[in-house]
């Protein structure tokens, strides 16, 4: 009963959920989004299950309490790897624990896993059920449409179905392909067409399943309009390139007020956090990187990224400070 009741509380979180983006969605990245969602389901970076077993773990896997509802990201095709990396992240308590299978990076298919794991359903299975033994939280899946010359609309429905064979009962559909050669991780988020029709689909299919969308979706209304077919929506660039227009107005989605009537006030909160990771011996651009779009598309906005750009690693509060007059004072 009680794994239940959380499982509706991060399956509803999952209305709105942050991708997981490598060298982006670290803890400062996190707890910046927190401040502006009550309710959105944040991701960790992707970690390795090898990584997870034999790395600093408190590094790796440390987070800040107020981060929650939180789940991690874990990377690999090894059943008995995943479910070792599992049983130890369990300790850290979690709220989720989800599989790769949608990275397209190059050093992600050397071992075997990400995207490339399209091509092995029953691999993925066999993770996600030894995963799933040795988690006290849901397991759940992230994928692409397909891979390569595979038809997306024959290997998707398969894939899902197989997945739900498994025991898993909530994804997230990237609905695109992965081109595991001659595309750039990059080229990867853009080039490759969204197939949108497809994703959606697969609700109709599985309607039993909790099934968020994500790929190339830039906005509140975007994301609502989602809503309308599937149960959850994952955003990814856009909210950190435009954190405030994502972000700052998220809680809605759940008929609440937002935290913040205005990005100065989220800048004015996060100074705290800033000081106390200075006084630490901690760098001003660790956090403030994950800031520099807060005001994209209001007066100052130039300002603000300029002056923090310039500190970049020899930042200060005054530094901080300046790059706010910047903003309030072109209002």
């Amino acid at each position: 009963m009680v794994e239940n009741q959380m499982n509706t509380v991060i399956w509803d979180s999952a209305k709105l959920s942050i991708a997981p983006m490598m060298d982006w969605t670290d803890r400062e990245c996190r707890f910046f989004h927190r401040l502006m969602s009550r309710n959105a389901l944040l991701y960790t970076e992707m970690v390795t299950a090898p990584a997870v077993i034999h790395g600093d773990r408190p590094r790796l896997l440390d987070f800040d309490a107020a981060e929650h509802p939180l789940a991690l990201q874990l990377g690999g095709s090894d059943p008995d790897e995943l479910s070792e990396a599992t049983r130890i992240a369990a300790d850290w308590g979690y709220d989720e624990i989800n599989l790769n299978v949608g990275c397209p990076s190059d050093r992600v298919q050397s071992g075997c896993f990400g995207a490339v794991l399209m091509k092995d359903p029953d691999l993925v299975a066999r993770c996600v059920q030894a995963m799933q033994a040795a988690s006290p939280v849901e397991v759940t899946v992230k994928c692409r449409i397909g891979v390569d010359d595979q038809e997306a609309s024959e290997v998707l429905p398969a894939f899902v179905a197989r997945m739900a064979d498994a025991g898993v009962a909530r994804m997230s559909i990237h609905a695109r392909k992965a081109w595991l050669q001659g595309l750039s991780p990059k080229e990867n988020r853009e080039v490759p067409p969204l197939d949108y029709p497809l994703a959606h689909s697969m609700k109709a299919r599985f309607p039993q399943m909790h099934l968020s969308i994500n790929g190339g979706i830039a906005s509140l209304d975007q994301v609502r309009t989602h809503l309308d077919v599937m149960d959850g929506v994952m955003v990814g660039r856009a909210a950190y390139h435009e954190p405030w227009n994502i972000m700052g107005q998220a809680d809605t989605l759940w008929g609440d007020t937002p935290p913040f009537a205005d990005p100065s006030e989220v800048a004015v909160a996060m100074r705290d956090r800033i000081g106390a990771h200075l006084s630490a011996g901690g760098k001003m651009h660790q956090i403030t990187r994950h800031m520099l779009g807060l005001f994209h598309g209001r007066a100052g906005a130039r300002g603000w990224k300029r002056i923090l750009s310039e500190a970049s690693s020899r930042g200060t509060l005054d530094d901080y400070d300046a790059a706010l007059a910047a903003v309030t004072e072109a209002a």
